[in-house]
Formats: structure tokens, sequence, C-alpha cells
């Protein structure tokens, strides 16, 4: 049996049925090229009978990528095949996906039909389908409760009618994992013919098991996953990219592989996010931003020690920088040394344990503790010996007018001023702070945060800039949002020692 593990992605229409996640042509484009240099193998662009937008983006996408498959969803009705065809015409590797519920469920209150019938119109759509491409997949929606025998002879049917690839979802995640792979192994021990065909997974994940089911679909046969990044989708969503992406790579024992590039799991992760402002759950397997954080004092002593202690991912395979260490109360005093090492200082055992018992105090009355409050700490008052300050920030901003930040830095004691406009204050604050720092640095991430509550709220602000190939971190607090936003900005800038030039 082929121990490569096609990975077909759905996030593009599985995964864009989420509420309020929808994305116009432009942006799945984008998504679509990061998934085909993510190294993915199918990309299931939409359901192009469903609206002209779907159809148009299955054009578009098959246009604009080449290497992986572009797969057009159907039902098992000539009219949607017909549509998806059209729609894959530019396409260098196209696949119809089409099918038909299986399930007593379906077949009863679904379609008023029976058994055969719906076998007749399964045949009936891939042949249908075959005269427009040579690659077919058949999916039996709710295979999961479809009763094994009966999902035989669908699946042998299909196969008999030139069907390349059958999908077996578990629709509604009903299924248990020893259950779901029990189906699988019964397919390939009932369905002549099975070899001629691809056996794919495709499990929801409404009782939390999808990736455990689609694991088990894996390890009793199936070639192919039919996943989404972040493990976005319908209802409870889908079975995520990156986890099965990581298991393998993880669990390489068992001669299983994908072509995944897993170094670009995190940006895709990132992207997806942004583009459906969906955020990821922060314990998230794999992207989530706890995914290697360590905040208590042991997990963070043996990681210190040697990583492989509390982790079994090297966070760069999946394009992180490095783990986290979270100075929490729970923080030992290995991992405050650590930090202020990194930092740039160094303490004896005595020296420490003074500091130690002030980092207590401060981190029992703040949930984390960040660089800056280390500093003040150890008596370094960051802004005041920041080599750029901020001097005056003026803004214009309102209904029906145009936004202008004048910005003046002192840079070393001397002074430099700039105006922008800009599409609102905070962009044009940014404007001119890089009209004045004029090396080339991206803003990659800007989170506001509110400290109090009430008209007067102060608000702190995290930002991470990416110059020279590194990745730095500032924070800003004040009670006007674009203040602090600049100051944030400063903090990354003094970080990286830049020069005004």
């Amino acid at each position: 049996m082929d121990n490569r593990v096609y990975i077909f992605d759905t996030t593009l229409r599985d995964g864009e049925q989420v509420p309020g996640c929808q994305l116009n042509t432009v942006e799945k484009i984008q998504v679509a090229k990061q998934l085909e240099k993510l190294g993915v193998d199918i990309i299931e662009a939409g359901f192009p009978i469903s609206s002209p937008g779907d159809f148009n983006s299955v054009v578009e996408i098959s246009k604009a990528v080449s290497a992986p498959r572009i797969c057009a969803l159907t039902r098992a009705v000539e009219k949607d095949i017909d549509v998806a065809a059209d729609a894959l015409k530019f396409a260098k590797l196209k696949r119809i996906h089409t099918g038909i519920g299986t399930s007593d469920s379906h077949i009863k209150y679904k379609f008023n039909s029976t058994r055969e019938e719906i076998i007749e119109r399964a045949i009936r759509a891939v042949k249908y389908a075959k005269k427009y491409v040579e690659d077919v997949e058949f999916y039996a929606e709710d295979a999961g409760r479809t009763d094994n025998e009966y999902l035989a002879r669908v699946v042998e049917a299909v196969i008999k009618a030139g069907a390349t690839v059958v999908n077996i979802p578990d629709t509604n995640g009903y299924c248990l994992p020893a259950d779901y792979g029990e189906k699988i192994k019964y397919l390939f021990e009932h369905v002549d013919g099975i070899q001629n065909a691809t056996i794919s997974t495709h499990c929801h994940n409404d009782l939390g098991m999808a990736t455990a089911n689609t694991m088990s679909g894996i390890l009793n046969g199936a070639r192919q996953v039919e996943v989404t990044i972040n493990g976005i989708g319908e209802r409870a969503g889908n079975t995520s990219l990156e986890e099965i992406a990581m298991i393998l790579k993880c669990h390489y024992n068992l001669g299983l592989s994908t072509g995944i590039n897993t170094e670009f799991i995190y940006p895709t992760s990132r992207m997806v996010s942004k583009l459906m402002n969906m955020p990821v759950q922060p314990n998230k397997a794999i992207v989530g931003k706890n995914a290697f954080a360590h905040s208590s004092g042991i997990h963070q002593d043996g990681v210190l020690k040697n990583k492989s202690t509390y982790e079994i991912i090297d966070p760069k395979d999946i394009g992180l920088e490095a783990d986290s260490i979270i100075l929490t109360a729970r923080s030992g005093r290995a991992a405050l040394k650590h930090r202020l090492s990194v930092l740039g200082y160094n303490f004896n055992v005595e020296q420490l344990d003074g500091i130690y018992q002030k980092f207590l105090e401060m981190a029992d009355k703040k949930k984390e503790i960040n660089d800056e409050d280390l500093l003040l700490l150890v008596g370094v008052d960051v802004k005041k010996n920041a080599r750029i300050k901020i001097d005056y920030l003026n803004v214009t901003c309102g209904v029906n007018c145009k936004h202008v930040a004048c910005l003046v830095l002192d840079i070393a004691g001397e002074k430099f001023e700039e105006c922008s406009s800009g599409n609102g204050p905070v962009d044009a604050a940014v404007k001119a702070l890089k009209k004045i720092i004029t090396r080339e640095m991206i803003l990659q991430e800007l989170n506001i945060q509110s400290i109090n509550k009430g008209s007067d709220d102060t608000c702190k602000v995290h930002a991470q800039v990416e110059y020279n190939g590194k990745r730095y971190y500032g924070f800003g607090s004040d009670t006007d949002i674009v203040a602090a936003t600049v100051e944030a900005y400063v903090d990354c800038i003094n970080k990286f020692d830049i020069n005004k030039n």
C-alpha cells in the first residue's frame, strides 16, 4: 500500500462555510497561493453552482496556482457537474467532487428515495463527471452513520463507474475512532476493486474527535485526508491540516509521509485567521498561542535544560522562531535567570534570590511579566535610557476629514519631525514614524488591550516588528490608542538599535 498520505485542503470550501468568515476572490487567491507554498496536493476551491462568486473564485484560483490539483464540489446533479466543469476550464490539474447522502436518514428524509435509487444516482453522477475529467471523486455523505454493508455496495459501484477517489465523510462528527477505523477496514476487505481508487477521510469535529477519526482512517488504509487550516469549518469544524501533518511527522515510525512543507504551517495559520477574522484559540494544538508556551516552574526548568523534556515538536518546524517561556507567579528561578540573561543581565545566587522575591510580588499583581517589567525590576528605566523617544505627537482625525499625524522623535538628543496622512489615525502616525526611521520594517502584529473600564480606558499595545530577518516585540500604554501604538513601535525599534538615515 502507498505510504504517501495526500492532503486535500477544503479551507476555501468547507472552511469558508463558517458564518462571518466569507472571503472575496482576491483573498481566496491569496490563501490558495499560500496553500500551494505549504505543499497541499488538492485544493477544493469552491462549490461553483452555489453562487456567481464561488464560480468566479474557482476560475481565478485555477489560473493562479499550478502545482495543486483544483477540485470543485457538486451534488449528484448534471447541471452542478456542467457548471463545475466550466469553472475548472483553466485548471492545470482538475477534479470534480460529486456525491450523495447514503445513510438511511438522508435517503428517507432528505431524498425521499430508496437505497437502490441512491446507488443508481451515484453511478450516473460519476459517469457524467467522467465525461469532463479523468479524476472524479465521489463522496458518500453521512457515511459515518451508513451501515457498512450498504456503504461497501455504494463504494464498489462508484469505483466500477470510474471514481478515482472515494470520500468516506463522518459528516456529523458522530463516529468513535475505533468505529471509523473499522469502517475503512471493512471497505478494504469487502469492496471488489478498491485498489483502483484512493479512499479519503473527511471528518467533522462535533464531538471533538475529527483528528482521532482521521488518524484511525489512515491507519486502516485511507490515503487521502480532507482537512482545513486551523480546523475551521461547518459547525464545530473539520480535521486540522496542521495536526495531521505534525502527527505523521512526529510518528515517523509509521512510515507515512505527506508533501507538506511544515515550516509554512504557522504563517498559513495566521493568514487564514487574519483574513477570516477568526482568532485561533490559545490552547489550539500546533498553532495556538500557548502551544509552545511554558509557565510552570517545573516545566520551564526542564525545557531550559533540554527541550525534549516537555516539547515533542521543534517550534521552528512549523515556522516559529522559538518556544515561549512565560513569566508568571508560577515561574521558578531558572526561568527568571534565563530571561534576565537574554536581556543581558547576569546575577549571582544571592542577588538572584533578592530579585526573585520582588519578581513574585510583581507577578502576584500582574498576570504576566514582560521584558520591560523585568528591566524595571532590576533598576533600569527603559523609557528614560532609550535612544529613541517620542518628543511630540499630534493627530487630526474625525468624520469626513483627512487623518493626519505629526510626529517628532528625539534620537540621541537630535529632533526629527515628519507629518503624514493615512487610512485612519494609527496608519497616519505609523507612516510618519516610517518617514523618520526609513529602514525596511514590517509590522507583523498589533494587539490592543484595554486595561481599565470606562471612557477613560488605558490601553496597552503589543507590537511585533520584523527587521533584518528578526522579530522584535514592543509595548506601549496610554489613554490614547494612537500614542500607545507609536510607543510600542518605537519600543521595538529601540531593541534593534536602528539609526536614523
